[in-house]
């Protein structure tokens, strides 16, 4: 799943977040800014109109990577050319 903002893209790995459906809820309890949402239990929605308000924070990041493994979410900058946060 895929969701770009004017500034800010945001990608999960649909195969990461169906092998572990903790991943959802863990994304939408760290987010500062509310992007992730868990509708359901092991659902995921991501909330478009939050998306550009992403603070770079590395949350998402840390939480995936813990829960799945590197490359489960990507925050991408889209005004840096779509590079990837590191």
């Amino acid at each position: 799943m895929r969701t770009d903002g004017i500034f800010i893209g945001i990608e999960v790995d649909d195969e990461a977040l169906a092998g572990e459906p903790r991943l959802a809820g863990h994304l939408s309890q760290v987010c500062p800014v509310d992007i992730y949402r868990e509708p359901s239990e092991g659902r995921l929605e991501i909330v478009e109109r939050n998306v550009d308000e992403c603070v770079l924070c590395r949350l998402c990041l840390d939480i995936a990577q813990l829960d799945v493994g590197e490359d489960a979410v990507r925050v991408l900058k889209l005004y840096d050319g779509g590079a990837s946060l590191e």
